[in-house]
């Protein structure tokens, strides 16, 4: 109950301490929050220079977690995140293989244009996002709770880079998108970084919190209706089924699994503590839809000629899946 308590009334000091080096993105901010709060892994996926390491920073130092950030490259190897084993030897002269842990031993991780590096190294993040625990020597290390990737994208150029498969993209809980900045916003930033330093960030939450924040989504409770309307709203993205809209056997090749209702469910309940009810509405599971669908929704290449975008499916399928 003590948790309940702080989140009840930090919930606008939170975005009271974020204010004080982030401008405008409160979409973002919310729904890197609710994946924080729900204990999941997040994609964002945003153009250079829009803040993306500043935010995740900064949310690692309101909950006081332990952040590290890792530039992915072509030539990045896997040891080169997880750690790797050396031969040390003490002051008797006496010589031990001893690991020395990598930058993924974090509990907010940020994956700096995770497309940029080769599937193997992608792949041994995956599965510390997914097991919590790195394999190296074949000894397996368990990462220390609680554990939060962020991993970016760079939307504009391609060329030269590894895009994660469906199956591996399922993973992550969101993609959120970041965009330019209002006019107005953009002044206040330019103001803001070309004068004094920001002020200081103030711890609100412990790891410890975290964790027991965790405990205390899974609890909030969601009606019946409201998760097979999550179910309904996953099942209308896949192609070629009972009662899928036309639109979607037209413009899309594959839809969003099972793991979809899940994440819209969890995140309905983190989204309605911050927001301080006690249940989740229908409100809460289309607000997600579109962070949770849009990278499990593949669309071909008719909804490309069309001008249809995944966004545009998503909002369709928003329209014509009604609640119960």
């Amino acid at each position: 109950m003590r948790v309940l308590e702080l989140v009840r009334t930090s919930r606008q000091r939170i975005r009271t301490e974020l204010a004080k080096t982030i401008v405008g993105q409160s979409e973002a901010v919310e729904q890197l929050l609710i994946t924080l709060f729900a204990g999941g892994h997040c994609l964002i996926t945003g153009a250079p220079g829009l803040a993306k390491t500043l935010l995740v920073k900064s949310i690692a130092q309101v909950f006081h977690l332990k952040f590290q950030r890792i530039q992915f490259t072509p030539d990045l190897m896997p040891a080169d995140i997880t750690g790797t084993e050396i031969l040390e030897q003490d002051e008797s002269g006496r010589r031990q293989v001893v690991f020395v842990k990598g930058p993924i031993f974090a509990n907010v991780l940020l994956a700096d244009e995770i497309n940029r590096t080769p599937p193997k190294t992608q792949a041994a993040l995956l599965e510390a996002m997914q097991e919590h625990q790195v394999t190296a020597a074949g000894t397996k290390y368990i990462l220390e709770e609680p554990f939060f990737v962020l991993a970016t994208q760079n939307p504009i150029e391609m060329e030269g880079t590894y895009p994660l498969p469906e199956a591996q993209l399922d993973r992550f809980m969101f993609n959120v998108v970041i965009d330019y900045l209002p006019e107005d916003d953009e002044v206040a930033v330019v103001a803001r970084t070309t004068s004094a330093p920001s002020e200081a960030i103030e711890a609100l939450f412990t790891g410890e919190d975290v964790q027991q924040i965790h405990a205390l989504v899974r609890k909030v409770p969601v009606a019946e209706d409201v998760v097979r309307y999550a179910v309904r709203l996953a099942a209308a993205s896949r192609p070629n089924q009972a009662n899928t809209p036309d639109f979607v056997n037209e413009y899309v090749s594959w839809g969003a699994g099972l793991r979809a209702a899940q994440y819209l469910i969890l995140g309905g309940k983190a989204r309605a503590l911050l927001a301080g009810r006690a249940n989740v509405t229908w409100e809460d599971i289309r607000a997600l839809a579109a962070p949770v669908l849009r990278h499990r929704v593949l669309i071909n290449y008719r909804a490309e000629a069309a001008g249809q975008t995944v966004d545009n499916i998503i909002s369709r399928i928003l329209d014509t899946v009604k609640e119960l």
